[in-house]
């Protein structure tokens, strides 16, 4: 009888590991379970060679989900890095054919100091390039003057100049606003007891923007599966597209899987000391996300999340360290600019040495500062280096093709390297001088309020 009742508490009590452990994540479940889904969806109604307007409609729920969370970044961001820089970390569509380094790196200045804080919300700095005609004056010499009077000793012709100018595009400024926030920030921390309503409000605004942001996340299965499945059902001819661009792809492929599953769990093990594969699964949600958006920005509530409830990563640490990684780091688009270079080079008939792979590897550093978390930005980054380097660009048309897939991987190589500069931010501010309040748990299982869709009732 003693044993019988054993055998049914025993029984009673895996059953509610196993609820508790499913409820925990059941989103991560779905979310996984809806890629699969979006993949099979999308290569059955590729068969039926969907319209124009069916794609559109296939891939709506997707788009409102990009929506709802684009809706956010700007007051999380701004509300988050005002309230972590009150204890500072530390001391201290234009013609891109025509675009060079050193206009990318100037914008890149110009971002870091906006001019206006409301308009660095919604525009930023680029450089514009627009054609003059101007007159030029040309020496004739004796030889030459034929119908010219012999009282003239030079003629006017018409060339075509290009004229730069500081202008404007569409799309937040998110460095200029981290600087700007930064400043705010470090300025209300040093005042002490008086800023603490200014810093209070903040605080409180990024919690009430997480929390919108959490009912958002409930909607990432339906989002991720129809943006996979649209991406997918509008591709024609995959199985040409691959076998054209094979290796090309193939070496991309296998570049990004060595940088997340050699290079950054040996540097996250080495400064940390801690189990690199375990800190990967507990931020598998955020890179989902970043695989179906192709955008990191739009991942940064996940990575907050992921950071701050499940390792315990200190808030001020997470809150300053993500957005300005998303701003200034892009590990994946390097790898795949960098290479993508040398693929088009090669198939243009234009064989690189050894220097000028090194400087293509230079430009790509400097170039990737600037680059924008939006879909299919290193393809204009791309265009900029080959243009660099006189390297015929037309042959770019053909990454097209596979992009739908490349930039997917190369996103989630970006998200992972954001969430390691996090915590490994954390591991090195908790040990030094201002260390931060808690150790970075990352092997324990720790259950999200997020998770479970009754809190949401509390």
């Amino acid at each position: 009888m003693e044993m019988e009742r054993a055998i049914e508490n025993r029984g009673c009590c895996l059953v509610r590991k196993f609820r508790k452990s499913l409820r925990r994540h059941l989103l991560f479940i779905l979310t996984l379970s809806a890629v699969i889904f979006g993949f099979t969806l999308g290569f059955l109604l590729r068969l039926a060679e969907p319209s124009a307007d069916a794609l559109l409609w296939l891939g709506m729920p997707g788009e409102l989900f990009l929506r709802l969370l684009k809706m956010m970044i700007i007051p999380l961001l701004v509300c988050s890095v005002i309230h972590s820089s009150e204890s500072p970390l530390v001391e201290g569509k234009t013609n891109v054919y025509e675009a060079v380094p050193q206009d990318i790196f100037a914008d890149l200045l110009r971002n870091i100091i906006p001019d206006n804080m409301v308009e660095a919300t919604f525009r930023q700095t680029q450089t514009k390039y627009s054609h003059e005609m101007v007159e030029q004056f040309q020496l004739v010499d004796n030889s030459t003057r034929k119908n010219i009077s012999s009282n003239q000793n030079s003629t006017i012709q018409m060339v075509q100049k290009l004229v730069k100018s500081v202008g404007k595009t569409d799309g937040p400024n998110i460095l200029g606003l981290i600087v700007a926030c930064m400043f705010l920030g470090t300025a209300a921390g040093k005042m002490g007891k008086k800023a603490k309503p200014f810093l209070d409000f903040f605080a409180v605004s990024t919690e009430v923007v997480l929390q919108v942001l959490r009912w958002f996340l409930w909607m990432t299965p339906v989002g991720i599966s129809s943006l996979i499945a649209a991406s997918i059902a509008g591709t024609r001819d995959v199985t040409g597209t691959f076998s054209s661009l094979g290796l090309f792809v193939l070496t991309v492929t296998l570049g990004i899987v060595l940088h997340q599953a050699l290079f950054l769990p040996l540097i996250f093990f080495l400064t940390t000391r801690r189990n690199p594969y375990t800190y990967f699964l507990s931020i598998g949600r955020a890179w989902l996300i970043g695989f179906a958006a192709t955008s990191t920005a739009v991942a940064i509530p996940e990575m907050l999340n992921a950071c701050e409830n499940k390792n315990h990563i200190d808030k001020r640490v997470s809150r300053f360290v993500i957005p300005f990684c998303v701003t200034l780091n892009a590990d994946g688009s390097a790898l795949f600019i960098t290479a993508a270079a040398m693929f088009i080079a090669n198939i243009s008939g234009h064989p690189l040495t050894f220097g000028e792979v090194a400087i293509i590897g230079l430009l790509t550093a400097i170039a990737s500062l600037a680059l924008p978390s939006v879909p299919s930005s290193s393809i204009v980054t791309l265009i900029m280096v080959l243009s660099s380097m006189n390297v015929p660009v037309h042959a770019v048309s053909l990454l097209f093709a596979v992009e739908w897939f490349l930039d997917r991987i190369r996103t989630t190589s970006n998200v992972l390297s954001h969430t390691h500069c996090a915590a490994i931010t954390h591991h090195f501010n908790r040990q030094g001088p201002g260390k931060t309040e808690g150790p970075v748990m990352i092997e324990e299982e720790v259950e999200l309020i997020v998770h479970s869709p009754d809190a949401y009732n509390s």
